[in-house]
């Protein structure tokens, strides 16, 4: 994570002002809090877009140097392009000595080796990625860790359980929220697949002997072509009209 970023201030007015500056390649951003005055900046996105992906970028300390100036800084929100997703505009918070600050801080399981549950093939179903917490500024936490060792299948680890970090506090206070659960492992049975209807084997030999092919059962196939020939000669004689006796007429 980030720790160090340069920022120059900006002297921008207008909305074609901002898209110009854009298009060099920076991120209009802003810095207020404390008893100074708010700041208009500019960031370089080559040098924070990386960072921007990250899950406790809105909880990292950050110390920036403003034309040589630093300050001791936190993200507090980031705006996004609708349709390009690249950022637009940072809004950054002065940290103030003494004072206190909510933030929503990542979870981190550890001993995933020991936990017992997982050995056996058991799924961690994460409820809560992050929670929230009343921070002390100069001490934010990078992380919320919760120890898996020795837990078996069907443990609900709640927030009771959990060890927070010093000088932190929960903000809700109302109910024991669960954080995760270690739960049995789920198998999915694939559905058997349907046969296939194709004819049994020898069926088509079956076919043949019952006569489909024009033959009766038992005949070869030159006794076919035989039959054939002569249904055939038969067919030509029975076409030919029978020859008729001429008688001779009779002498008178």
């Amino acid at each position: 994570m980030i720790n160090n970023l340069k920022a120059a201030k900006r002297l921008t007015e207008t909305k074609g002002q901002l898209n110009s500056l854009r298009l060099k390649g920076f991120i209009p951003a802003v810095l207020y809090g404390g008893k100074s005055p708010n700041l208009k900046l500019s960031i370089e996105e080559k040098f924070i877009k990386d960072v921007l992906k990250s899950e406790n970028f809105l909880s990292t300390v950050i110390d920036l140097d403003i034309d040589g100036e630093k300050q001791k800084v936190i993200p507090r929100d980031v705006t996004y392009h609708v349709t390009t997703e690249k950022p637009t505009h940072i809004d950054f918070m002065r940290i103030v000595k003494g004072s206190k600050i909510i933030l929503e801080i990542p979870v981190k399981f550890k001993n995933n080796n020991d936990c017992p549950g997982l050995k056996k093939g058991g799924v961690l179903n994460i409820v809560r990625r992050k929670i929230e917490l009343n921070c002390q500024a100069e001490s934010i936490p990078e992380d919320i860790e919760v120890d898996l060792a020795g837990l078996d299948i069907g443990t609900s680890i709640r927030i009771s359980s959990v060890k927070l970090p010093e000088n932190t506090e929960l903000t809700i206070t109302d109910r024991d929220f669960v954080v995760s659960t270690i739960a049995a492992p789920t198998i999915v049975k694939e559905p058997e697949k349907p046969a296939e209807d194709t004819p049994a084997e020898g069926a088509e030999g079956d076919a043949a002997a019952s006569g489909e092919t024009g033959t009766e059962p038992g005949a070869t196939a030159k006794d076919s072509d035989a039959t054939k020939k002569d249904e055939k000669g038969k067919d030509s004689s029975a076409d030919k009209k029978p020859a008729t006796d001429k008688k001779s007429p009779e002498k008178k």
